[in-house]
């Protein structure tokens, strides 16, 4: 079992960063893929980037690809998402989440926090 909050939202121009954070609680956190997605309000829940249990491979979504890192340091149960040149439409909440089979689609994620409000006024 793994018990995610997230932490780090917040209210930015346009064109500045963030930097989320996920901590995990539990003694299996590096057994778990990890990965950050976001909802917005009338729009279904949609994936950002991912990470592998080792750290050594990551997917992004298209639409963030080149602006947004996701890592991970398993020696503190931490998951990050740096998020850099922001823009309007990255306004949503984020959501971070743990899965035995890293996927793009929230259905094989298995753990969930409770997510942290990102706003980007123009």
């Amino acid at each position: 079992q793994v018990q995610l909050v997230e932490s780090g939202g917040g209210l930015v121009q346009a064109g500045g960063s963030l930097r989320l954070s996920c901590a995990a609680s539990g003694r299996f956190f590096h057994q778990y893929d990890m990965a950050w997605f976001r909802q917005a309000p009338g729009t279904e829940r949609e994936f950002v980037a991912a990470i592998r249990r080792t750290g050594d491979s990551t997917w992004y979504a298209d639409s963030v690809k080149g602006r947004f890192a996701i890592s991970r340091d398993n020696a503190k149960n931490m998951v990050y998402l740096q998020m850099n040149s922001l823009k309007p439409e990255d306004t949503a909440v984020y959501y971070c989440a743990a899965t035995g089979t890293i996927a793009r689609t929230s259905q094989w994620y298995d753990y969930w926090g409770q997510g942290t409000q990102v706003t980007v006024s123009s």
